[in-house]
């Protein structure tokens, strides 16, 4: 998930600088890149029901008025227009290295796939399907890091979602007629997490 930048606001000499680092990002890349954008609905009834309890609470008799009026605002506000959230998204897919690597016994993974080749056993599969999973692991550890740090120069904020963001994610997306289950905690906390950015 990517933290977003009004481009327009900004002046010719920062744009230039955004385009110049985008362009490096892209001519620097040797992989496929996709760039999201998801906009839906957000559900306000939690922000509704908070702003209701803390009206509730308030003593102050001129403090829990305003609290009121400004409920009542949002209430109507929430009824008459749609009001819409915009997050963005970079997705790095991971594609195997066209040209498998050479086993430790020298043989060519080719040839042992043939009739009359090596055989492996079962614990060796195992042990060779553990072995190309973390390669694919950290292969695509290494291109969310240069993503990341690539977005860097052009004043944006990435984060890796987790699996427990994914599938938040995935439910919003694949129920467009839903509004939003709740609101995506990785939102508002971007600019913390991207401090303490880790991958592990």
């Amino acid at each position: 998930m990517v933290s977003g930048i009004n481009f327009d606001l900004l002046s010719d000499a920062e744009q230039e600088v955004i385009i110049n680092a985008y362009q490096s990002l892209l001519n620097g890349l040797d992989f496929s890149l996709q760039i999201l954008v998801h906009s839906r609905k957000v559900n306000m009834t939690n922000y509704l029901a908070e702003i209701k309890q803390i009206g509730e609470r308030e003593t102050n008799e001129l403090l829990r008025l305003q609290i009121e009026e400004y409920y009542n605002f949002i209430d109507e506000l929430v009824k008459s227009t749609n009001i819409m959230v915009k997050r963005f998204y970079v997705v790095i897919p991971y594609s195997p290295s066209p040209i498998a690597p050479v086993t430790g016994g020298g043989a060519i993974p080719l040839l042992e796939k043939l009739p009359f080749g090596k055989k492996s056993t079962p614990q060796e599969e195992a042990q060779k399907k553990e072995m190309n999973f973390e390669n694919q692991r950290m292969q695509l550890y290494y291109r969310v890091n240069a993503v990341v740090s690539a977005l860097k120069p052009m004043g944006l904020n990435a984060i890796r979602l987790k699996t427990a963001d994914l599938i938040e994610l995935y439910y919003n997306f694949y129920n467009p007629e839903k509004q939003e289950r709740k609101n995506l905690a990785i939102a508002s906390e971007l600019d913390a997490e991207y401090e303490e950015y880790s991958l592990e």
